[in-house]
């Protein structure tokens, strides 16, 4: 089982130095992998629990993290596509990857807060739709020397996007999500599969929709179950558990603006589980 660690960039935390730091005690203490949330307006769930507070951004935050280490694989949990651009997201996407040797990997979703596509004026209701292409556009820009495409939320003909990314074919991409066409998306796009609260039987449960899917595309069953989950529970039992079922990583995050709290709990997390396995 590999462990990753999810940074309080979406806590209120004032200090933007010590967000960043705490990815590179993760490192420090043997995480495999450190994570960023993404939001871009303090509304709704995310303006209830931090207020006017700073939720820093997704791949600023992961970039500035990439330049304090050297080993952690780096990644968003999740980047909300519905909110972005694929031209643009392919380009930071594939620099960031380059300045961080080819560590990044980018968890990707469609989204639940309505009130945010509403102030950015992204409609709601399409939004699986328009990641779908999002997706496509993407994979094409890194892998095509000039790309074309021809979609309902986007097209162009003979388009060069340079640079690629560093890793190939492309900056692997987990796509986040429980219901049907999230599993659907993980078959077509994605390298792995990255749910948030799931349980063992959960992923027992839903990881053949998957595999027929993949199966259906002729494609390869993407390889990786990477889960998120409160750092509380992961225990002994609950590794096994997982491990059993399929998971490759669990992606932990503490609910907190405390970093000094984060960062004891990661040293005795270390302790416990990751120095002694």
């Amino acid at each position: 089982m590999r462990y990753g660690f999810v940074v309080p960039n979406n806590f209120g935390v004032t200090d933007a130095h010590s967000v960043a730091a705490v990815g590179v005690c993760a490192e420090e203490l043997g995480f495999d992998s450190v994570w960023v949330n993404h939001h871009i307006l303090n509304v709704g769930y995310v303006k209830e629990r931090v207020g006017n507070k700073p939720y820093q951004d997704a791949l600023v935050t992961l970039t500035w993290i990439a330049a304090h280490t050297s080993r952690v694989r780096l990644g968003t949990s999740v980047l909300v596509l519905p909110y972005l651009h694929p031209m643009i997201v392919a380009k930071e996407a594939a620099t960031l990857d380059h300045f961080s040797r080819g560590r990044l990997q980018l968890g990707v979703g469609v989204g639940s807060l309505p009130e945010e596509n509403a102030a950015l004026g992204v409609p709601y209701d399409t939004r699986g739709a328009y990641m779908n292409e999002f997706l496509e556009v993407m994979i094409r820009l890194w892998t095509e020397d000039e790309a074309s495409f021809n979609g309902e939320f986007f097209s162009f003909e003979s388009i060069t996007a340079s640079p690629k990314p560093l890793q190939t074919p492309y900056v692997p991409i987990y796509v986040g999500g429980n219901r049907p066409p999230a599993l659907r998306r993980v078959a077509k796009f994605g390298t792995g599969w990255h749910p948030m609260l799931v349980s063992p039987d959960g992923i027992r449960k839903r990881f053949p929709t998957i595999e027929e899917e993949a199966q259906k595309l002729s494609r390869p069953v993407p390889s990786e179950i990477q889960v998120r989950l409160d750092m509380s529970a992961v225990t002994p039992d609950a590794v096994a558990e997982y491990s059993a079922a399929g998971a490759t990583d669990l992606v932990m995050s503490l609910n907190t603006d405390d970093v000094g709290e984060i960062e004891r709990e990661l040293q005795r997390f270390a302790g416990e589980m990751i120095q002694r396995s």
